[in-house]
């Protein structure tokens, strides 16, 4: 019994034995498999990995890199040129930034078209590239400027080189083209000693190089210094002349053109700057409108000059005013009723004021400027087209418009009487107007060849050096007296005299 009994033991424990080997086999292939499944799943969380890395990396890349060219772009040129500038701060070396712009790029868009200007700027980017020496970085900083920031130490030379490369010819669609660049240049710490105005005085110096017909490279110098110092103080002033009313109205008389009276005064800013004297708007007005200041300098000149000349109108001495536009104010979609408010916090009528706008204005946004015309004419003011016949000479707007009056730039008006083509055209577009019930004013008239001319072809309004010359509101005045009590013509004001006036 005792050994049954053993040996059914014993089986037992085989039996048991047997199915913990079972189990542990299971265990052991459940393990293998999870662990194969682990490695899968490793791999391909390490190829997604990859993956994303790759996706980032290109999408720094594309972030970084101008699209058509493969160069840097703006923001990643500004990125790499602070830390240039930083990195040469610590080492005591010097940064020069080179900016390139393309002459007469617009011609070539507009001639062979936007592909071709596409193809020539990668052709310029690839050119940059050749000549970029170990350590440089160049950018495209969009449109057609480009920039490369060297540690080179003979810029001149360097930017001569540069000028030449890039001003080898070019086929495109099987012409040949002559590409040509301007190159301004300044360095790192001699001319500046930050990013922003390193960048301020290249582009000086490229403005400079533009200026002198272009094709060549210009470096930042103590010429240009001034200018800067000039200009830095010119806007400080500027900011503070506008509120201060240092900037005022001046009046240029327009006459009457078969018995020379006065009829009406075109509006024109002058500063009194305290320690320059009377600066003309050439001086001031490109800078207001570049620092955004240019629409609360006209409101201030329009208000005060509005207000001068509403006794001149009660008096019947003027019949009206003319006021010229920005045409920055022109694109503003309120302009025109802001126009009108200030209008009406003045005495003067609405029917004697004549607003002047730009004749590029209507080829620019035409419906805005329909916006803007037909309210001022709903209120009763008029409108005049200025400059007119400097290119477009939109008569289709003046046929759909309430233009009341054209004024023909004196660029025309110099060689009336004298160039027959230019007669020719005058007296056209003169018959043209008239046909149209629009007033003309002529402006520039200097001698009285081309008065004489101008009253026989049949404009209605004269303007210019030959009656008078922009004068204050004290001085206008007086001629409106003169010229209300005067039964004949004004004198015309002698060349010489006219040569020395202020």
């Amino acid at each position: 019994m005792a050994s049954e009994s053993s040996t059914h033991e014993i089986e037992q424990e085989r039996h048991a034995r047997r199915e913990a080997e079972t189990l542990l086999e299971i265990r052991t292939a459940e393990l293998r498999q999870a662990g194969d499944a682990f490695q899968q799943m490793s791999s391909a969380l390490g190829v997604r990995v990859a993956e994303l890395e790759a996706e980032r990396s290109l999408t720094l890349h594309l972030a970084r890199t101008d699209a058509l060219t493969g160069l840097l772009n703006r923001g990643a040129f500004t990125s790499a040129l602070i830390e240039r500038l930083e990195d040469a701060h610590e080492t005591t070396t010097r940064v020069a930034l080179f900016v390139l712009d393309l002459d007469r790029f617009k011609h070539l868009n507009d001639t062979l078209g936007h592909h071709a200007g596409d193809l020539l700027l990668n052709e310029i980017g690839m050119r940059l590239r050749a000549q970029a020496q170990p350590g440089d970085l160049v950018a495209r900083l969009g449109g057609d400027e480009f920039a490369l920031i060297s540690a080179t130490t003979d810029v001149a030379a360097r930017a001569e080189q540069i000028t030449a490369a890039l001003a080898q010819p070019f086929w495109i669609y099987g012409r040949t083209v002559g590409p040509s660049a301007s190159v301004g240049v300044a360095v790192f710490p001699d001319d500046a000693v930050d990013a922003t105005d390193l960048q301020r005085f290249a582009d000086m110096a490229l403005y400079r190089a533009k200026a002198g017909g272009g094709r060549r490279a210009s470096v930042f110098d103590t010429e240009l210094r001034d200018a800067s110092s000039r200009r830095n103080s010119l806007e400080t002033d500027l900011r503070r002349a506008i509120p201060e009313g240092e900037i005022v109205p001046w009046y240029q008389p327009v006459v009457n053109a078969q018995d020379s009276r006065i009829v009406g005064v075109e509006v024109l800013s002058r500063w009194n700057h305290p320690r320059q004297g009377l600066l003309l708007p050439g001086a001031f007005v490109p800078l207001a409108e570049e620092l955004g200041l240019i629409g609360q300098m006209d409101a201030a000149v329009f208000a005060a000059a509005c207000q001068r000349a509403a006794p001149w109108v009660a008096q019947g001495l003027i019949d009206t005013i003319s006021c010229n536009v920005s045409p920055r104010e022109l694109l503003d979609p309120a302009f025109s009723r802001n126009l009108i408010r200030r209008l009406r916090a003045t005495d003067l009528p609405a029917t004697a004021l004549t607003v002047e706008i730009t004749e590029t204005f209507l080829v620019d946004d035409l419906d805005l400027a329909r916006r803007h015309i037909e309210r001022l004419a709903a209120c009763g003011i008029r409108v005049a087209l200025d400059d007119f016949g400097t290119g477009y000479s939109n008569l289709r707007a003046l046929m759909q418009l309430p233009i009341h009056t054209v004024k023909l730039d004196q660029s025309l008006i110099g060689d009336v009487g004298r160039e027959p083509r230019v007669s020719k055209l005058v007296r056209s577009m003169l018959q043209a107007a008239n046909s149209l019930d629009i007033r003309i004013v002529a402006e520039g008239v200097e001698d009285e060849a081309q008065a004489l001319f101008l009253r026989a072809a049949g404009c209605d309004r004269l303007q210019g050096f030959l009656f008078a010359r922009p004068m204050p509101a004290e001085a206008v005045e007086a001629r409106l007296y003169e010229s209300a009590a005067m039964s004949g013509p004004l004198p015309a004001v002698a060349p010489a005299r006219l040569r020395r006036a202020v």
